[in-house]
């Protein structure tokens, strides 16, 4: 079954507490560096398979409409957006009420106006867990949940939510994200909250379950984290990398390799993504493909395989952030693929590519690669790189990634 692909994005408050500056623009719209806070929630949400979006509009939509026109010169990947306006203020469930012609069997939900930057595939992948439950709610431990309501978990159902508390003590909260059945539906009004109406009476009926994660969380709510994040979110979501040669590194070089039939994972090579996932680190995959030069498979062949590969990953809580190949060769057989690329390494040209669609922090990025071509490739990139011979791949990445730590 394929994991979720799809996000309904609650943009539609007033952002009262943050005054003048939400006077005229949805609290998600504000400025975050170089951008508006939802660009970053989108490229994010991009990372993990995301590619269909529907933005929960309401106060200023106009503003939402003409920031859907806009967005794409900050996203790496192609996201289908669409927005869904209410008709007057809904509440957090009533808009996902008025979008429900929109929304898929299945699909992720989160609030516009934070980010729980943590491994989202390890989330994702519980939506293929047998389970009787119609949603599933992302959680976070924090020292102090007097600001927020808790929740209480039995395994991994939820068995209750709790209105704000007047202590500081310890507890889940949850983050904002929530994965649901279409089936949701039956619990939702078309005025009503999310929070106080709908979770609530599910945890009752046992329809409720939990995962908790950690991470950096930000929440724009109030002035001053909204300045915080202002700062931070730039400097955390610019990330390092791992780029990952793929045939001899992430499977076993069986030589043109082109169909999921043929490709078989290294020694632990899926768990060395997910390390890296895990760490806040962008995952990559460059490699050369000339196997489509040579005519034995095609480019769609090759895009086919990587999709497969990507699903499989993000079902086992981990991603492929994104994949560059090349399928020059200078001496192809294949009149139309015969040229000198410098995309082909040993040229820079796939990893200089990700580090500029991506904004990587390439001073604490790595490369592995089994060949020399590809430390070649790594040196006119201007980044480290290391050569795999075989073995765990996970316990070769755990050492090399230590000296590059992630900003989360």
């Amino acid at each position: 079954m394929q994991t979720p692909n799809q996000c309904a994005i609650l943009v539609g408050g007033f952002g009262t507490r943050l005054g003048s500056l939400t006077a005229e623009t949805p609290k998600p719209l504000l400025e975050c560096g170089d951008r508006p806070f939802l660009a970053w929630v989108l490229r994010e949400l991009s990372r993990f398979g995301i590619s269909r979006i529907i933005l929960l509009a309401g106060f200023r939509s106009d503003r939402i409409e003409s920031f859907v026109s806009d967005v794409r010169r900050w996203l790496p990947k192609d996201v289908e957006i669409e927005v869904s306006v209410e008709p007057s203020p809904a509440g957090t469930a009533g808009a996902l009420w008025h979008a429900r012609e929109l929304l898929h069997d299945r699909f992720l939900m989160i609030n516009g106006d934070s980010w729980f930057d943590t491994n989202l595939a390890r989330f994702l992948s519980t939506a293929n867990h047998p389970s009787h439950a119609v949603g599933r709610v992302l959680l976070r431990q924090i020292d102090d949940a007097s600001r927020y309501g808790t929740a209480s978990l039995l395994d991994d159902k939820i068995v209750t939510f709790r209105e704000k508390a007047n202590s500081s003590d310890p507890g889940l909260i949850s983050s904002g994200i929530y994965l649901f059945q279409k089936s949701i539906l039956d619990f939702i009004t078309p005025n009503c909250s999310l929070e106080v109406d709908v979770l609530p009476k599910l945890a009752k009926a046992g329809r409720l379950d939990g995962r908790v994660l950690d991470g950096y969380f930000i929440d724009i709510g109030i002035p001053a984290d909204y300045q915080r994040a202002s700062v931070e979110i730039p400097e955390r979501l610019n990330r390092p990398a791992v780029f990952f040669d793929r045939d001899g590194v992430l499977n076993v070089d069986e030589g043109w390799v082109g169909v999921r039939e043929r490709f078989v994972w290294t020694e632990d090579a899926k768990d060395a993504i997910r390390f890296v996932t895990d760490l806040g680190m962008h995952a990559f995959v460059v490699t050369n493909q000339a196997g489509v030069a040579r005519g034995f498979y095609s480019e769609a062949d090759v895009q086919r395989l990587h999709e497969e590969l990507t699903e499989e990953l993000l079902s086992f809580g981990a991603t492929f952030d994104d994949v560059s190949y090349c399928p020059y060769h200078p001496e192809a057989p294949v009149l139309s693929y015969r040229k000198d690329s410098p995309f082909r390494k040993p040229g820079p040209g796939m990893i200089l590519e990700l580090i500029d669609r991506w904004k990587v922090r390439a001073s604490q990025s790595i490369l592995i690669g089994d060949k020399d071509s590809d430390l070649q490739a790594a040196v006119a990139a201007g980044i480290d790189g290391h050569l795999y011979r075989g073995g765990s791949l996970l316990e070769f990445v755990r050492p090399l990634v230590r000296s590059a730590p992630a900003p989360i």
